[in-house]
């Protein structure tokens, strides 16, 4: 099994019996607001939710937790579902952002009908609403330090970016460019927008290569790795060391390489799963619990030592993934405290 990347603290030392309520959530609806479905880790991300919701309202926790997904990538788009699931009487709304300021009106509208609004991954700013994230300034950062342990003497990066516009591509961006700054032994010499999806990555990279000196590594924020090694691949370029994304086709690859030349990397992501945990946030705030606004859970990272573990445990065409509890919502909470 996968080990949950949590800070963990006992519920009952801290004043929080496992499973205690201080209200009856049965009656209450939970939707689940999310603006891109359009690569694995989104797909992962619905399924994650789907499984634990499902159980949660056969046993009676919540009457309802629908998932809602917008067809594009839009802000106006995600606003208009809002706004929606306002109308449609939704106890809380869970939200995956398109941007963490343009929903803030359509999200202050929803606090102000006394919906309680969680966002995770794709966090929004408005003070009203509960947030869940990763650090994933440090995430990016982290693959620059990494790659100046494993290459001192630094090197020529490719960066491959997220989705252009929303926070989580932002920050791992930064983070980058900041372990850059702090290496200079290392220089970014492109960068390209591959959507957190395989078959952009691979058009984007293919695209910019020709252009480009050797490349010593590439920097990504995942689901871009498999895209990236089949790109360099086809132009005949050397394969560089590509920090993965915990997709099942990078984990896959990364497995052949190594058995056949020893090839290292390290891989690291944000759960799919992390929206089970922000179910369960606001399944907690409607039972009246104390939660801090800013909630932080660990990123997942996998290296040489435990790829076949990880590996193992990953379905196909899936991402690497633990999903949560009501008890690791409360160690959560509790560790914020």
């Amino acid at each position: 099994m996968l080990k949950k990347p949590l800070m963990v603290a006992t519920a009952v030392s801290l004043g929080l019996a496992a499973g205690s309520a201080l209200a009856d959530t049965s009656d209450k609806k939970i939707a689940l607001s999310n603006n891109y479905a359009g690569n694995s880790w989104r797909q992962a991300m619905l399924r994650s939710w789907d499984k634990v919701t499902k159980k949660a309202v056969e046993d009676g926790t919540v009457a309802a937790a629908d998932p809602f997904t917008t067809a594009e990538n839009q802000v106006t788009e995600q606003a208009a579902q809002i706004q929606n699931l306002i109308l449609q009487g939704y106890d809380a709304i869970v939200i995956n952002a398109a941007s963490p300021d343009a929903l803030n009106g359509a999200v202050k509208e929803a606090c102000d009908a006394g919906i309680t609004v969680v966002s995770f991954d794709g966090i929004v700013t408005e003070p009203c609403a509960w947030r869940i994230a990763v650090d994933f300034k440090q995430m990016g950062k982290d693959e620059v330090l990494y790659l100046a342990e494993k290459m001192p003497d630094g090197g020529n990066l490719l960066e491959i970016r997220g989705l252009a516009g929303v926070f989580v591509d932002d920050e791992i961006s930064a983070g980058i460019h900041e372990g850059v700054a702090e290496n200079p032994q290392f220089k970014i010499v492109g960068s390209v927008h591959g959507d957190w999806a395989q078959d952009v990555s691979q058009k984007a990279v293919a695209g910019i290569l020709p252009s480009l000196p050797d490349v010593d590594a590439v920097v990504t924020q995942g689901g871009d790795g498999y895209g990236a090694a089949q790109a360099f691949k086809a132009a005949d370029r050397p394969t560089p060391l590509i920090i993965m994304g915990n997709r099942e086709d990078e984990l896959l690859w990364w497995k052949e390489q190594k058995d056949a030349n020893g090839y290292e990397t390290m891989s690291v992501s944000i759960a799919p799963g992390v929206s089970t945990l922000a179910f369960w946030v606001a399944q907690q705030i409607l039972d009246g619990q104390d939660v801090p606004k800013d909630l932080v859970v660990p990123f997942l990272r996998i290296d040489q030592d435990n790829l076949e573990e990880n590996l193992a445990n990953t379905e196909k065409g899936g991402v690497a993934n633990v999903e949560y509890t009501l008890e690791d919502a409360q160690e959560v909470i509790n560790a914020a405290k």
